[in-house]
């Protein structure tokens, strides 16, 4: 028999001292055993703490797109050159993508509230010194070490979530906002790139992080709860360093697979050598006392499932941005500021699909369901994009498809990441919630790699099949842009139905993952 509490969970009836059976099996004299202890209450500020929370994964999402719109500008105002522009991406990139496990498992030992405080604070300097670059070599570093910070900030901040909520229709609602964020924020972060490039300058793309940090870090100490460290832990040096050592490699193999094509052998050395020490690394964390990286964690179906799930639409939904904005600015001719408003669907429908429908659906729906949906949504989007001409018009061509894109993503994501957070000890609430950083953050950069890739293969057959010479070169390099474009499309198409048939076949839990 089970007793219940007011936030709804049953507790089980404690057991008899003399039996160890539960009173409901003793009879009469059942009731002189002790009354169970009741459940903690809800701390009643969990809401606000969400809001922290969110700030904080707002600035980290946020990031990865509001400097793309302003490196025109820093690359002129800086005097950076074409070939070392790339680094203002990629220092930023290799630093999270790589440091993403040792920042998990960093909040874990140290505590994840101590964690997130360190994360904001770093990131929000890092930001400033950013903003107040005098030259290229300073804004490189400056970006690195956001990267850092990021991976210290981003784990941590997941994680107090999953252990700040844990009623499943709160934790619904709390994972739908942060879904929305994860998922929308790049879209936001093109938004508020162009605002800011247009009528402020390039440097308010740093200098808008601190602010946001600074409201976060007035609200950390006030509302977050957490516990101060996994005492007695270890860090698992030799595991920081194969791991960390194999995604940098992975994701800077990634990075200049672009300019230099995947034959080089520069980037075949790097993705090899990534590829041996993540190996290298996964043999490790099977023999090491205290492994950075718990493989229990990831050899759980569901959450495998999860995680694969969240690895191919990254790499699928990633490739919109990148072409969306050429295609607005390039081939239809909007200013900045117009090709971030024009990513606001997608970012209601994100908001839409994750807090109105996902949230509302998980506690009583299997999150294979709202994967497996939103993924299929999704593609029918891209192969809404594919059929794009140079003479589009946005409201009855490309409006459809970001909603549906937008709605797709917002189903997907937020199961995403309730359900590969769920069940996991608390002293591996960071590194777990870091795995599937990682992974997001390694889906990005190979989705924009190879998708760009595709599209830039088949815009050049195209043009050279159809050039008609010197008169008609602009017209065809347009066209020859958006026929790259749309078999883009039809290649994130396949990988988000390929992402839909993982999570119907794997994540499929025999209870409520919440």
């Amino acid at each position: 028999m089970s007793k219940k509490r007011p936030g709804g969970k049953s507790l089980p009836s404690a057991p008899s001292p003399a039996t160890g059976r539960s009173p409901a099996r003793q009879g009469p004299a059942a009731t002189e055993a002790p009354a169970p202890v009741p459940a903690p209450a809800p701390d009643p500020k969990r809401w606000w703490a969400l809001a922290v929370i969110a700030l904080a994964q707002l600035m980290v999402i946020l990031d990865g797109t509001v400097v793309n719109i302003a490196l025109p500008s820093a690359q002129h105002a800086l005097g950076m050159s074409d070939a070392d522009r790339q680094w203002v991406i990629t220092a930023y990139t290799l630093a999270f993508g790589g440091l993403l496990l040792l920042g998990g498992r960093i909040a874990d030992l140290v505590g994840r509230k101590r964690a997130f405080v360190i994360g904001l604070a770093g990131f929000a300097a890092a930001s400033a010194l950013g903003g107040a670059a005098a030259g290229p070599g300073m804004l490189f570093a400056a970006r690195a070490l956001q990267g850092a910070f990021a991976a210290v900030l981003a784990p941590s901040a997941l994680s107090l979530l999953a252990t700040t909520f844990t009623d499943p229709k709160e934790r619904a609602r709390a994972f739908g906002v942060y879904g929305a964020l994860a998922g929308g924020g790049s879209a936001v972060g093109l938004i508020v790139g162009g605002l800011l490039t247009e009528y402020l300058n390039w440097r308010w793309s740093l200098y808008v992080n601190v602010p946001i940090a600074l409201a976060a870090l007035l609200g950390a100490p006030v509302f977050l709860r957490d516990r101060s460290g996994h005492r007695g832990g270890r860090l698992d040096v030799p595991g920081a360093l194969l791991g960390c050592g194999g995604l940098v490699a992975l994701v800077y193999g990634f990075s200049e697979a672009e300019p230099r094509g995947w034959s080089s052998p520069f980037v075949l050395t790097l993705l090899v050598a990534g590829v041996l020490l993540l190996a290298a690394f996964v043999w490790w964390q099977s023999r090491a006392a205290s492994p950075l990286l718990p493989l229990r964690l990831v050899k759980d179906r569901v959450r495998a499932g999860s995680l694969a799930t969240m690895g191919l639409a990254t790499i699928g939904m990633f490739g919109v941005f990148l072409f969306l904005t050429y295609y607005l600015q390039v081939v239809l001719g909007y200013p900045p500021v117009r090709t971030g408003l024009a990513f606001v669907p997608i970012s209601a429908g994100i908001v839409i699909g994750a807090t109105q429908i996902a949230a509302r659906l998980l506690p009583r729906t299997a999150p294979r369901v709202l994967m497996s949906s939103g993924m299929v949504l999704a593609a029918v989007g891209m192969v809404l994009l594919s059929r794009l001409t140079v003479h589009a018009q946005y409201v009855p061509d490309v409006l459809p498809a970001l909603l549906l894109l937008g709605v797709g993503m917002g189903l997907t994501f937020m199961p995403v990441y309730a359900t590969a957070t769920a069940g996991v000890p608390a002293q591996d609430a960071g590194v777990a919630s870091a795995v599937l950083n990682t992974v997001q953050q390694m889906g990005a950069s190979l989705g924009t790699v190879l998708l760009n890739t595709v599209a830039t293969s088949a815009t050049g057959r195209y043009v050279h099949a159809h050039e008609r010479g010197p008169a008609h070169h602009g017209t065809t390099l347009d066209a020859g842009m958006v026929h790259g474009f749309s078999v883009a499309y039809w290649c994130s198409a396949g990988v988000l139905l390929l992402a839909a048939l993982v999570a119907g076949l794997t994540v499929r839990p025999s209870k409520d993952p919440s």
